[in-house]
């Protein structure tokens, strides 16, 4: 099993960016938030690899983010790159991260204060499809701006239609709160969907019927560990009405190929 969508910070961060983060999102966080913590949630959950997703929330962070995440490059921990799109030279950094050897980037609108379809994630999202790198945005309500979403299903779409991305893969289901749209608007797209944060929360009935629509082939398995327990969810997971067939695609097949694993 393949958990398409987890976070842990430096050793030395951990703690305080736990301690907001728990505040800001009013929930209690299932590990320490470092890489030993989210070691032990995947063997109590029976889950063989964790894919890390840092977020680069200014510019200036961007060396350092990348430099402790390519301490987690191959095994059973493997993280992606970051990058914000106020960043300069956007083509050349997106160049360095492929040849760091990371499979992907994380974007999220809503630490990063810009609108998903805006012309610089338009840009971010063009050149790395053309470099073979995936690419992972939250999408729907973050707890950071509940007025404001920053990616919603509609913006999405303006995406996948301009860009056409070829590794695009929507968190929490194509959008936090807001699967109704999902089902209106993003069902049936080229375009990923992961099960972060969502799968315990949302309404099975819709659920299985979004994954079903959409196609089983395009939805990944995760978590969003440490701010859902990757034990129940992954209990959840097994559990549910679907066929072994389905369980393995969405459960590792899928994340595995695009992952060359």
């Amino acid at each position: 099993m393949i958990d398409f969508h987890t976070h842990i910070f430096p050793e030395k961060i951990a703690a305080s960016a736990i301690a907001s983060l728990e505040k800001t999102c009013k929930t209690k966080a299932d590990t320490n938030g470092m890489i030993d913590g989210l070691a032990r949630s995947q063997k109590e959950a029976r889950i063989d690899v964790s894919v890390i997703l840092p977020v680069v929330t200014a510019p200036k962070q961007f060396d350092s983010i990348n430099r402790f995440a390519a301490r987690f490059l191959q095994g059973e921990q493997i993280s992606f790159g970051g990058i914000h799109p106020d960043c300069t030279d956007i083509d050349e950094k997106l160049k360095f991260i492929k040849s760091c050897g990371f499979a992907g980037i994380k974007l999220h609108p809503d630490y990063q204060g810009v609108d998903f379809n805006d012309i610089r994630y338009k840009r971010i999202i063009a050149c790395a499809s053309s470099l073979d790198l995936i690419v992972v945005t939250h999408a729907g309500v973050d707890p950071l701006c509940p007025d404001h979403v920053h990616c919603t299903p509609a913006m999405a779409l303006d995406i996948i239609e301009d860009v056409r991305p070829t590794k695009l893969v929507l968190a929490h289901l194509g959008g936090n709160d807001m699967a109704d749209e999902v089902e209106k608007i993003l069902i049936g797209a080229p375009v990923y969907l992961d099960t972060a944060v969502i799968l315990r929360k949302i309404d099975q009935k819709q659920f299985l019927r979004i994954i079903r629509n959409h196609g089983t082939d395009k939805v990944l398995f995760a978590t969003d560990s440490p701010w859902s327990s990757q034990k129940l969810d992954a209990e959840y997971f097994r559990s549910l009405p679907l066929t072994e067939q389905e369980k393995s695609a969405i459960g590792h097949e899928n994340a595995a190929k695009l992952l060359h694993l």
